[in-house]
C-alpha cells in the first residue's frame, strides 16, 4: 500500500504527537506537523501541495476555493469542530475531497468568557504584573460583579452555559438574539430583551453567536453607543461580529469602560494592531477552545479518522 502524507497545521502548542495515537496509523501515514501560521495562501499552498491528508484547527488556516485547485493530491481533510466557516465546503466537494469534523466532550469557552470578565472588573492579571514589576501596593478598586447585569448575545448551548456560571456568580441575566424567544429565555431561567434594552441596560454583555453572513457585523457601533460608559463588552465568539473599527473608536473614546476580546477578524492579531496599544482591553489570543483536554479529543478523533479512511471504511464524523 502506497504511504500517504497528512500534514498537521497551526499546533501552536507543540501538542499534537503527544496527547493522541498516532502510531496507530504510522504503518500508512507519514505524519509532517507545522507549528506556525503559513504566511499567506501561496505559501500555505507550497507547503501542502504534497499533501494528501491534512488536519486543520478551526479557522487558523483558511481553505477557500483557490487553496483547494492548488492542492490537488487532496483527499481527506479534517478540521477540528463540526463547522469551520473558513473551509469552502462547496469546494471541498467539488474537488472530491472527505471533510470531516471533530467533536467536544464539553465546551471551555464558558469559563474564558468569565475569566476576561473577572479581569475586567477586578483585575487580577494586572495586579500580578504589577505585583512582580515591584509597583506600589494597591492602586486599582476592583468592580463587583454580584448583583450586576450581564446581557447575553446569543443564548444556545454555550450561551446558556455562561448564564448559569453567571448565576452562581450572583448576576442577573437577560439575553436577546435574532431568534430568541421570551418563552426559550424562561426556560434557561433568565431574562428576555430587545436588543436596544440589552445594550442599554447591562453592564456586561458578552456574545456567544455563531458567525454567519447574518451574524456578522451584528454588534456597531450604534448597539456600542447605547451601551453605559461603566460597562464592559466580552467577545469570546467570533471577531467579524463585532465592529472592531467601532469598538476601537469606542475604547479610545472611552465611550465604554473596556473590553475583554480573544477574537479577532484577523488571527494571529498582528503586532502592530491599534488593540494592542490599549490599556482598557484585555486581550487574549484566541484561548477559549485551546485546553489541552479538549485539544486531546479534537486530535484523538482526528486519528480515529484517519485510521477509518486509510483502511477503506467511511470515516466518521463526515461533513461531504
Amino acid at each position: 500500500m502506497t504511504r500517504l502524507r497528512c500534514a498537521i497545521l497551526d499546533d501552536y502548542f507543540g501538542l499534537a504527537l503527544s496527547v493522541a495515537d498516532w502510531p496507530k496509523v504510522k504503518d500508512r501515514v507519514d505524519v509532517t506537523v507545522f507549528d506556525k501560521p503559513f504566511a499567506n495562501e501561496a505559501d500555505a499552498a507550497s507547503q501542502l501541495k504534497d499533501f494528501e491528508i491534512i488536519c486543520a484547527m478551526r479557522e487558523r488556516t483558511p481553505f477557500p476555493r483557490t487553496l483547494f485547485d492548488a492542492l490537488p493530491r487532496l483527499k481527506l481533510l479534517i478540521t477540528s469542530g463540526m463547522r469551520n466557516a473558513a473551509i469552502d465546503i462547496e469546494a471541498a466537494s467539488d474537488h472530491r475531497v472527505t471533510l470531516c469534523g471533530t467533536q467536544y466532550s464539553r465546551d471551555p469557552t464558558a469559563a474564558l468568557t468569565m475569566g476576561l470578565i473577572l479581569e475586567l472588573t477586578r483585575g487580577i492579571g494586572r495586579e500580578n504584573a504589577r505585583m512582580h514589576a515591584g509597583a506600589p501596593w494597591q492602586t486599582f478598586a476592583g468592580t463587583e460583579i454580584e448583583g450586576k447585569t450581564l446581557g447575553i448575545v446569543g443564548l444556545g448551548k454555550l450561551g446558556s452555559k455562561v448564564a448559569g456560571m453567571a448565576k452562581a456568580f450572583g448576576m442577573n441575566v437577560i439575553a436577546w438574539s435574532p431568534n430568541l424567544t421570551p418563552e426559550k429565555c424562561k426556560e434557561a431561567g433568565v431574562g428576555y430583551a430587545s436588543k436596544e434594552k440589552l445594550f442599554s441596560t447591562a453592564d456586561i454583555v458578552t456574545i456567544h453567536v455563531v458567525l454567519s453572513q447574518r451574524s456578522r457585523g451584528l454588534v456597531g457601533a450604534a448597539d456600542l453607543a447605547r451601551m453605559k460608559p461603566s460597562a464592559y463588552l466580552v467577545n469570546t465568539a467570533r471577531g467579524p461580529i463585532v465592529d472592531e473599527d467601532a469598538l476601537l473608536a469606542a475604547l479610545r473614546d472611552k465611550k465604554i469602560a473596556g473590553a475583554g476580546i480573544d477574537v479577532f477578524s484577523v488571527e494571529p492579531l498582528p503586532s502592530g494592531h491599534p488593540f494592542r496599544k490599549l490599556d482598557n482591553l484585555v486581550l487574549t489570543p484566541h484561548l477559549g477552545y485551546a485546553t489541552r483536554e479538549g485539544l486531546q479529543t479534537h486530535y484523538g478523533q482526528m486519528v480515529d479518522c484517519i485510521d477509518a479512511f486509510t483502511k477503506g471504511d467511511e470515516p466518521p464524523r463526515r461533513l461531504t
